[in-house]
């Protein structure tokens, strides 16, 4: 019998026996303060072999506090107090660093939540996971190199790219060989979680392990953390996609202000919630039913002023985008063929298709930040891509922009004042109507003008991401290009940035192109949808036809992907 078949045949029969033996890990009673603030107060919960727990929450809530004291990353300063913290049967209270870092990644993996940060950007991918792979490699005794001596380069490589293989990584090979600059968000999240799955742990802590994968791929990754719980691994997910939970999770344990305010089974807690939380999170899932309305307050959105091809010229006009990369093997592959589309005034586009697909190289085209080989972009029928930088730079201000990762692209050094400042510079605003339009921002988004003063690393994500749109609207642009604004974002302050954008949609008469994996987000948002796979465009219409009546094989497999609460209450 295999290394592989022998560790696995021995968690099986471990998760038969779950109910004769104590719980694979146990937290009882946890509280975590930092300076003095107390942030998670009074949590328990047990989880077993083959099973998983889904910790769910708002940002703050605790839940990513929680789960790190089990790995010893509870953050530097942390003071930790709790009746029990076991793992195996051992006690975790009083551990060292180099206990620890014997637990880490042999007993207890950690999917990092930040993939766009988390790999190190000097290393290739192949390097990064081929370290997972041999640490501990003598010392390990339950995991897929149990009984192992060092791996040689070659089957170090192999192993490499069956890991990658494994989490669903086209041409594994070549992406082994690149650096984590090279690939998408979703790509350097796979690789992430290849890592995390290297040595077989016997506990998987998941925080956010989908936040950045299109459905097909999410399918994918919560198929290979479900056959980890079925050998026997226990998983702890800590997700804000709701629908996620209802797929993988056995019992969820849902917190608010570092409490756990309810607990139970998932079919319990996501079809009968009794807290009136737990009901507000499940009330902000944007979907096919949602679509029209506020999530917050369930209100019937005003019509926006929309246009029709009559009333002139559209706001976007792309008619067949074409561009290819040069790879490190000098083979020069498609990005994007063909892409052709119309955005018309106040109305909204919405983007979807799995990682690689061309999405963002086409909204960089159309930002004017990467030249097309061929092909054009006309905004507000004027030409845009045929534009020299500096004729662009002029006109410059007529589209904006809203990153996946507000954090990172702002200056660090800037606060919220100067941020939008600097994007305010086209308006030639000057003295008091400078400083009454900085305002007007805030107060469009829902910030006060205390946060003027206050820098993005002092922020919450959904502050950031009112920041990152507030900068974006201060040059009055006519179109606005959001690439997976709310991914990064729990379910109801993405409910809040949601409605936010449909508000002052409706205010402004802004047209959007809206870039998401989430079809739920997509369905709720979008007038029309735009699939792309491969780089090129394989269907294009109505929002409501194509989710309600997919014609092409690729879409119906992306609707049938997605995770849903329920009868698929989520997506048409």
């Amino acid at each position: 019998m295999t290394a592989v078949a022998s560790s696995i045949e021995d968690r099986t029969a471990d998760a038969d026996n779950a109910d004769n033996r104590t719980p694979l890990a146990e937290i009882s009673d946890l509280h975590v303060s930092f300076g003095g603030r107390e942030v998670v107060k009074g949590v328990s919960f047990t989880v077993d072999a083959g099973e998983c727990l889904a910790i769910v929450g708002e940002s703050g809530s605790g839940k990513s506090v929680t789960a790190r004291t089990l790995i010893g990353l509870t953050g530097e300063g942390a003071r930790i107090s709790a009746e029990a913290i076991t793992f195996d049967g051992r006690s975790l209270v009083g551990y060292r660093d180099r206990d620890w870092r014997r637990l880490r990644g042999r007993e207890i993996g950690f999917v990092l939540q930040d993939a766009l940060v988390s790999l190190d950007q000097l290393r290739t991918v192949g390097s990064e996971i081929g370290e997972a792979l041999t640490a501990h490699t003598h010392s390990h005794s339950g995991g897929v190199l149990r009984g192992r001596s060092p791996l040689r380069r070659a089957e170090r490589e192999d192993k490499v790219v069956e890991l990658l293989t494994l989490v669903g990584v086209p041409e594994p090979r070549v992406r082994a060989a690149q650096r984590p600059h090279e690939l998408s968000g979703g790509l350097r999240q796979r690789a992430l979680i290849a890592s995390a799955l290297a040595q077989d742990p016997k506990l998987l802590i998941a925080d956010e392990p989908t936040t950045a994968l299109d459905a097909t791929v999410q399918a994918q990754i919560l198929d290979v953390l479900g056959e980890a719980k079925e050998r026997g691994n226990g998983v702890i997910l800590i997700s804000h996609d709701l629908a996620v939970v209802a797929r993988l999770a056995d019992r969820v344990a849902v917190m608010r202000h570092g409490e756990i305010v309810e607990y139970g089974t998932t079919d319990e807690v996501l079809r009968n919630p009794t807290h009136e939380y737990t009901k507000s999170l499940l009330a902000s899932v944007p979907s096919r039913t949602s679509k029209g309305t506020l999530l917050t307050s369930g209100e019937t959105l005003p019509q926006a002023p929309g246009a029709s091809e009559s009333d002139g010229p559209p706001a976007l006009c792309v008619r067949d985008l074409r561009k290819s990369f040069e790879g490190r093997d000098k083979t020069a592959r498609p990005a994007v063929q063909g892409v052709s589309f119309d955005v018309l005034p106040g109305k909204t586009l919405g983007i979807v298709g799995e990682s690689g697909s061309g999405k963002t190289t086409t909204a960089r085209m159309v930002l004017g930040l990467t030249d097309p080989d061929s092909g054009t972009v006309e905004l507000n029928g004027r030409p845009w891509s045929a534009l020299s930088d500096v004729e662009r730079r002029a006109n410059r201000h007529q589209i904006s922009v809203v990153y996946q990762d507000p954090l990172s692209s702002f200056d660090p050094r800037w606060n919220v004042e100067r941020i939008l400042r600097d994007s305010l510079r086209s308006r030639n605003l000057r003295g008091t109507a400078l400083d009454d339009r900085i305002s007007e921002l805030l107060d469009s988004v829902g910030l006060s003008d205390a946060f003027r003063r206050r820098h993005p690393l002092h922020l919450s994500g959904g502050q950031r991401q009112r920041v990152a749109i507030a900068r974006a609207l201060a040059p009055e642009p006519t179109v606005i290009v959001c690439d997976e604004p709310v991914s990064a974002l729990d379910v109801s302050i993405q409910a809040r940035i949601l409605d936010l954008l449909a508000m002052l949609q409706v205010e402004t008469g802004v047209s959007l192109v809206f870039i998401s994996h989430d079809l739920g987000v997509i369905h709720h948002v979008a007038d029309d949808i735009l699939v792309m796979r491969g780089g090129a465009v394989v269907e294009y219409g109505e929002a409501d036809r194509v989710f309600g009546s997919p014609e092409h094989p690729y879409t119906r497999e992306l609707l049938a992907a997605v995770p849903t609460i329920g009868d698929g209450e989520l997506i048409a």
